[in-house]
């Protein structure tokens, strides 16, 4: 188990610290006090949920979290980022086993940012690839603002997906397709 420098947390403490009342994430050993997103980010993360639901309805492939379940994406210190939707394959986490109370040993596969009204890109993509840098396969940022998704992987350059193309996941979901313009259901 890692351990933390003096004051600085480790995600096993943070996950078990008190609810603040507000979200908050753990960034190298300190907690952070996040804004709440708002109505429109919630509509849109439980429309993204909901297509990913529906495709793995029909795929028993893997397992969908939301809420920003937390993932520990950095040790020592820790970091605890809390992605909006967040994928595991039985292949990470085999579907016989149950997920944990806390956070899992493993990245996701696949995590959903959506974009909120005081995201700033230089501190999303720093997310994005702090992500990629824990072993998420595919990080996703859905700007509500442009009504667009960009796929970012680390053996590839961005793919970005405006409101009238139809979002697709390969090579983690390779038949999976909905509009774009669907996540942004009014």
């Amino acid at each position: 188990m890692a351990t933390a420098a003096v004051g600085l947390l480790t995600a096993e403490e943070y996950f078990h610290l008190p609810d603040p009342g507000y979200p908050t994430e753990l960034e190298r050993g300190v907690v952070l006090m996040m804004s709440n997103p708002g109505a429109r980010h919630g509509q849109i993360c439980a429309e993204i949920a909901f297509a990913l639901k529906l495709y793995l309805m029909q795929h028993n492939v893997g397992r969908v979290v939301t809420n920003d379940a937390g993932v520990i994406t950095e040790r020592a210190p820790d970091t605890v980022r809390g992605p909006d939707i967040a994928y595991y394959s039985y292949q990470r986490i085999p579907q016989e086993q149950s997920l944990p109370a806390g956070y899992p040993a493993v990245p996701p596969d696949l995590a959903f940012e959506v974009m909120s009204p005081s995201d700033r890109w230089k501190k999303v993509l720093a997310k994005v690839a702090e992500f990629l840098q824990a072993g998420v396969l595919a990080v996703c940022i859905v700007d509500p603002d442009e009504r667009r998704v960009s796929v970012y992987s680390a053996d590839a350059a961005p793919r970005i997906f405006a409101e009238n193309d139809l979002f697709n996941l390969p090579p983690i979901f390779p038949d999976f397709a909905v509009p774009v313009k669907k996540l942004f259901a009014p």
